[in-house]
């Protein structure tokens, strides 16, 4: 018998161990929100679906910090993080397909300029 109920307390002890340990993600939310900011710095905007959706997400994890859930704080900041280097990305590859395609139209022009003169 006293070997369950020593069970039952280690039982109980991890399961609030677990809950009281959690850090508060301060960190985590400046660098969130220094990758907001990068995100914006190259031009993404608003209407890019996942910086709406880190900004989502970075606003959630602002009211679980108030409520003092950490580990739910920090998982939403990160998961915003992470959207908005998603954002950043596809608006840095949206731009680069861009500028390839303007250089590719004046290549072509320069040949097409080129061969009038032959």
């Amino acid at each position: 018998m006293s070997v369950k109920r020593s069970l039952f307390g280690l039982c109980v002890l991890f399961a609030l161990g677990g809950c009281v340990h959690d850090p508060v993600p301060t960190e985590q939310l400046k660098l969130t929100e220094q990758m907001m900011v990068q995100a914006r710095a190259v031009g993404v905007t608003e209407q890019v679906g996942e910086l709406a959706l880190a900004e989502q997400k970075l606003a959630g994890a602002h009211v679980a910090m108030k409520h003092k859930r950490y580990r739910q704080a920090r998982m939403l900041a990160e998961q915003a993080e992470l959207d908005a280097r998603l954002a950043e990305a596809r608006t840095l590859d949206e731009k680069s397909r861009t500028e390839v395609a303007e250089v590719n139209r004046q290549i072509e022009r320069l040949r097409q300029q080129l061969g009038e003169l032959r």
